[in-house]
């Protein structure tokens, strides 16, 4: 994700100045009340869910922090090298997941999506 040049103090002052905060709060939370909102997915959510893990145990089999799957999944970093092949594998076929870690218990149900945050549509 490229690096924007951040505001000068001149240029957040006339932002802010020109907006109100109020009615944009007030708008968001009729938005919200009213369903008009979408869930941003990741697609590492979307493996870990499809394994039926969570987070410490996806994060123990990809050999990653749980920190660091945490960002993975908010957006805030992108995996690379052998962990992007092993979410790619683990989304498309999670039973592969049972030959790689002996300790692996399949979900006794099919996992849902889960709500990573909420945004205006």
């Amino acid at each position: 994700m490229p690096q924007k040049k951040p505001l000068t103090n001149a240029e957040l002052e006339a932002f802010e100045a020109s907006q109100d905060f109020e009615a944009l709060l007030v708008q968001s939370a009729r938005e919200m009340a009213a369903g008009k909102t979408r869930t941003v997915y990741t697609p590492v959510v979307a493996a870990r869910e499809a394994a039926g893990l969570s987070q410490a145990g996806f994060a123990e089999l990809l050999g990653v922090s749980v920190r660091t799957l945490q960002q993975w999944e908010q957006g805030r970093r992108e995996p690379t090298g052998a962990a992007k092949t092993l979410i790619a594998i683990a989304e498309k076929m999670p039973e592969a997941l049972r030959a790689a870690d002996p300790n692996y218990k399949t979900p006794r149900r099919t996992p849902g999506r889960a709500k990573v945050k909420q945004i205006k549509a």
